[in-house]
């Protein structure tokens, strides 16, 4: 299995490990990684059988004031960017400890912010034969989780976590 790590991190795929497929012809990805991942399966000749986004970037319902302000942020100070991020991402729960990519730049959070899943995507990817996963938390506070499991749901099996945030985590009251 290949995975493809989120916007600014490293090594988070086992927050992932309950619903992983891990075998050699899985290609997965979290967040940002969902593009990197789905750019892979459209352009590898080597057989896949399954696509995994996890919390797939979905920004393109987003208005340009909040794609600029997210940039503008960033660019002030990364590392209180990157804090505000990852409370986000955790929300409505405690910030579990992970792993920092400090490569992570400017140019990589344009690309998260204005990358575009289409239909001619979707379908060049789903035309050769692999199996589409999207799994989504309905409390996370970083994407847009309606307009994804909209666009998603002509493409792939989609599955939400009621309760589940960005890094699909649930917390239940005994």
């Amino acid at each position: 299995m290949t995975f493809y790590s989120g916007f600014s991190l490293l090594n988070e795929e086992h927050f992932f490990e309950n619903y992983l497929k891990n075998n050699d012809y899985t290609i997965a990805g979290f967040s940002y990684g969902a593009i990197a991942a789905a750019h892979h399966a459209l352009q590898s000749t080597s057989r896949i059988d399954t696509l995994q986004l996890f919390s797939p970037a979905f920004f393109q319902t987003k208005s340009e004031p909040f794609k600029r302000l997210q940039l503008s942020g960033f660019r002030q100070s990364p590392q209180v960017y990157r804090n505000r991020f990852l409370e986000s991402c955790f929300a409505p729960y405690d910030v579990q400890e992970v792993e920092l990519d400090w490569n992570a730049n400017e140019e990589h959070l344009r690309e998260l912010l204005y990358f575009e899943w289409t239909e001619k995507l979707m379908e060049s990817i789903v035309s050769k034969g692999i199996r589409v996963e999207v799994f989504l938390g309905d409390q996370d506070s970083v994407i847009d989780v309606v307009g994804a499991r909209e666009f998603f749901l002509q493409y792939a099996t989609v599955m939400s976590m009621r309760s589940g945030n960005h890094f699909l985590e649930e917390q239940f009251n005994d």
